[in-house]
């Protein structure tokens, strides 16, 4: 019983802590420094020590992975919570929520590319959690009457990447999020809106 017992103990709560200070400290580094930037650097930044860091992600690979997993599963959290919110603004906070994600998938490109021919299962599921998460928000939006309903979760997710990977320049994420906000209004159903133009010309 005892061994049934420590086989399935669960982890201390200070090796939580050290996971979570890697990970968020490599989103950090990769999303400025790209994937070349040292794990050291990134030990450091969490405050941990390399060997640390090694025992919860014994290659670089794994750590990319552990990133790009948490950040997939907080965006698809996310959306679940601004359901809270008005449809329309919910939709535009995930979307704008996402260019941070992509800051640190471009970080990681390259390797993720690796990591995507040897595990297609990582980017399969990504794609699922994310065109349901937006999927939801969406519908919410058409539902509601706020935007169109001629445009699927993948077209919002193909516009969003588009707008993320034809900007690379510093200062880039500032430029599309005020192109996210362009587009989500680009979506929106203005009823009244020619209405009032013809009015105009009748006056």
């Amino acid at each position: 019983m005892r061994l049934l017992e420590k086989s399935v103990r669960k982890p201390r709560a200070d090796a939580v802590r050290n996971r979570e200070r890697v990970l968020e400290a490599a989103k950090a580094v990769f999303s400025a420094g790209g994937a070349g930037a040292s794990l050291e650097a990134v030990a450091q930044a969490a405050g941990v020590g390399i060997g640390t860091l090694y025992r919860h992600f014994p290659t670089r690979e794994a750590l990319f992975e552990a990133v790009y997993r948490r950040e997939v599963e907080q965006l698809a959290d996310l959306a679940e919570q601004l359901k809270q919110e008005a449809p329309i603004d919910a939709l535009r906070h995930w979307m704008r929520s996402n260019v941070k994600f992509v800051a640190t998938k471009k970080g990681m490109s390259a390797a993720l590319a690796l990591a995507a021919y040897k595990n297609s299962e990582l980017f399969s599921y990504s794609f699922d959690q994310l065109t349901r998460a937006v999927g939801g928000l969406l519908d919410r939006a058409i539902a509601a009457g706020e935007i169109r309903d001629d445009i699927g979760p993948e077209d919002l997710l193909r516009a969003l990447v588009g707008m993320c990977y034809m900007h690379d320049k510093p200062g880039w994420q500032t430029t599309v999020l005020r192109l996210v906000d362009v587009f989500v209004d680009g979506l929106r159903i203005r009823p009244n809106g020619p209405r009032s133009k013809a009015r105009q010309r009748t006056s």
